[in-house]
């Protein structure tokens, strides 16, 4: 397996770390992930995060261990037990089908190698590509809202949301972003807010609540966001508060686009309805916990809700930005995304 060394993630020496994510942005600390209940962990914690990441961290966990010298069936139960780590992002179940299907004949260990290798290579060009198509839709001067983290941490490249961003700051065109915090566990704040601070990027950390009152200003000219699965419909699950970006874009008449790679497509799920919702601890509602200590600012058995994601319909988004280029809603309607599947 070649060496990697990504903002979150590096392989080397036959060893995979991951930098704590849930640690961001105060504490940098790397952990060795060598077995597959750490690597469960690791993505249930949200220590890696990101669709593409997820899918990207697992797969190459599957390659230390083969090379490791694990068993055929034992690494097929590795497979099936990282598939279920987190239910709503399809990208992980896409990766470990490609290995799966590679885990046959006598040379089935390099093979599965191989897939995970060019599964990470393929995610970077994937990035790369959503992040040309989506900065040529930039205006200069424009000022870009986005929720969550969608960055260099999310993925094996420059990120989907935050990697059209960065393209279009890179391309000179003078972009301004509203970066929402993103409630509960707050990766907009921690993450995004620290990567596009590394870039370079000219941003400014609001609240959740805050970007409604900012579109009646007129503050906000355009919304993008990523996406954890997208169904055959253009449906969008993404990080909880997406949908509400998504109505008051729409209300206020602002584009809203999702930016994702097309292994984030679904083409089995006929719509929405049909994602499920990861259900997260209420304690992550309740207070928070990280680096800088444990706060809690409600009463500790508060009944609390806490989805991870939510559901926005199509008919709310007005661009689909994928690395097969960008997509409108009528391109969407004929079916044009069930061809986009990377």
């Amino acid at each position: 397996m070649r060496e990697r060394r990504g903002l979150g993630l590096v392989v080397a020496a036959g060893r995979l770390e991951l930098l704590d994510q849930s640690r961001l942005p105060h504490t940098r600390q790397w952990r060795a992930i060598d077995t597959v209940a750490a690597m469960v962990e690791a993505i249930r914690a949200l220590r890696v995060r990101g669709a593409p990441m997820i899918a990207v961290a697992a797969a190459l966990l599957v390659a230390v261990r083969a090379e490791a010298g694990d068993d055929r069936d034992t690494l097929i139960e590795a497979i099936e037990t990282l598939r279920s780590a987190r239910p709503t992002a399809v990208n992980l179940s896409h990766a470990m089908n490609d290995l799966r299907r590679a885990m046959t004949g006598a040379d089935w260990r390099v093979a599965v190698v191989a897939a995970a290798d060019a599964l990470a290579d393929r995610d970077a060009a994937l990035c790369e590509a959503i992040g040309n198509h989506g900065a040529a839709l930039i205006a200069p001067g424009e000022r870009i809202l986005t929720h969550c983290n969608t960055g260099a941490l999310a993925t094996a490249g420059i990120g989907t949301a935050a990697g059209v961003i960065r393209r279009a700051h890179e391309q000179g065109k003078n972009v301004a972003v509203w970066v929402d915090e993103t409630r509960p566990l707050l990766q907009g704040a921690r993450l995004t807010a620290w990567e596009f601070g590394m870039l370079g990027v000219p941003y400014t950390l609001i609240t959740d609540s805050m970007a409604a009152a900012l579109m009646a200003r007129g503050q906000v000219g355009r919304v993008i966001v990523g996406a954890d699965r997208i169904a055959a419909n253009g449906d969008v699950a993404n990080k909880i508060g997406t949908y509400g970006l998504a109505v008051a874009a729409h209300h206020h008449g602002i584009p809203f686009a999702v930016a994702a790679p097309g292994t984030t497509l679904d083409p089995a799920c006929a719509s929405g309805a049909d994602i499920e919702i990861e259900q997260r601890d209420a304690a992550e509602v309740r207070g928070v916990t990280g680096a800088a200590g444990d706060w809690c600012w409600a009463p500790a058995d508060a009944p609390a809700a806490n989805p991870a994601f939510d559901v926005t319909p199509a008919a709310l988004v007005t661009h689909w930005i994928l690395d097969k280029g960008v997509f409108d809603r009528d391109a969407v309607a004929d079916g044009c995304l069930v061809d986009a599947v990377s």
